[in-house]
């Protein structure tokens, strides 16, 4: 298929920012501060039907998701795409849907990709940890190309524990570990609040598992009466992983009213939701602020005002080399692109861009550009402004 996107580059502009303050007890609360004039343009590259997730293929292309059930194969510059059929049915209502897609530690001799995706089994729902195979054809670079495209071999690896009713905070990220042996997955409390303090349940957890899907020998609580896969726990919706180039694991989460947080997630450790958050039930409830519960490990930072967080990459590229080792958030009501700085195992928020529309996902293409996916649909790149 042929996609004509006007291709005109826009920049936005917004006022100074200043950053967060520490507070000796927990982590910096942030106000709802816009950066200085952007040092990117902006360039619209194609459109989708509320996406979700991407990643790039070893040649550029990329592979992005969409809420309904599509896993579209896109080239580099937008001009070209195509449905990769073979995806399981998926429960799209609410939060639910085709969520994350990474390439497997082996794609390149493999051709797997590892996906997450809602489902509805006996009137409960969860989400679920897949794998499946690219056909051949889709590593085709030069034309002519087969018209095969599809998903072969597709195994469930994993899924969330106990299913629920609702529709909410399925999470379902996934982040392999730098020596390539484990996978992390991300499982949220599904608007339930007590899984998350549940040992049996994988809800509410960051999960470590092996690249089958099996608990990872040697998870810190497996032999304290914990589920095996859990890695840490308290979570709420921990809807961004990623790893640093010290090795650590970072993960945002989207936090009740004015607790969302950003936290560097160590083996074993709880978080505390629902017994503590920076922020109150969406009713008005009060919820004791970390602080009161030293226990509990606290965010590196937290937002009140909220940013509703979605999406988390850490940038190593070339292309902005001031931005290594910076994380970036993608705002959903905060329509925003926020960068924390890291500092040791510390971390606050330098610089808020205002991007004018609901931020979903946030990645760093082969050559260090930056790229956005709009709630609303626009796929953007962000290079450097002249």
């Amino acid at each position: 298929m042929i996609r004509i996107i006007p291709m005109l580059a826009f920049v936005l502009t917004a006022c100074a920012s200043e950053p967060a303050t520490a507070q000796s007890t927990q982590a910096p609360i942030t106000g709802a501060r816009v950066a200085a004039e952007k040092p990117f343009v902006a360039t619209p590259v194609d459109i989708f039907d509320s996406p979700w997730a991407m990643t790039f293929l070893p040649d550029g292309r990329m592979l992005v998701t969409e809420q309904a059930g599509k896993l579209w194969l896109v080239s580099s510059n937008g001009s070209q795409r195509r449905v990769i059929a073979g995806i399981p049915k998926v429960d799209s209502d609410g939060q639910g849907g085709l969520m994350d897609v990474v390439l497997a530690p082996d794609f390149a001799q493999s051709r797997r990709i590892y996906f997450s995706y809602s489902e509805k089994r006996g009137g409960k729902k969860g989400v679920v940890l897949a794998r499946g195979t690219l056909t051949p054809d889709i590593m085709c670079i030069r034309a002519p190309c087969p018209s095969f495209n599809s998903l072969v071999d597709v195994k469930i690896l994993f899924r969330a524990h106990p299913y629920v009713s609702g529709n909410g905070h399925y999470a379902g990220r996934i982040a392999f570990s730098p020596d390539r042996q484990f996978l992390f997955f991300t499982n949220g409390e599904r608007q339930k609040f007590d899984p998350a303090q549940d040992p049996k349940a994988s809800l509410g957890k960051v999960l470590r598992l092996t690249l089958d899907g099996k608990p990872a020998p040697g998870n810190p609580l497996a032999g304290k009466g914990y589920d095996p896969a859990v890695w840490s726990y308290g979570h709420r919706n921990p809807l961004g992983i990623a790893f640093d180039r010290q090795g650590r694991l970072w993960a945002q989460e989207m936090g009740p009213r004015g607790g969302d947080e950003l936290n560097l997630i160590l083996p074993g450790r709880n978080y505390g939701y629902p017994f503590v958050s920076n922020g109150d039930h969406y009713d008005g409830r009060d919820i004791p602020d970390h602080p009161t519960r030293p226990e509990f490990e606290p965010p590196k930072v937290s937002w009140n005002p909220v940013i509703s967080p979605a999406g988390l990459m850490i940038y190593s590229g070339s292309m902005f080399p001031a931005w290594k080792g910076n994380i970036f958030i993608g705002g959903l009501s905060s329509q925003a692109l926020i960068r924390v700085l890291v500092e040791g195992d510390t971390a606050k928020e330098v610089e808020r861009y205002d991007m004018g529309a609901r931020i979903r996902e946030v990645e760093q293409g082969p050559d260090g550009a930056i790229w956005l996916l709009e709630d609303e649909g626009r796929l953007l790149k962000l290079t450097p402004k002249q």
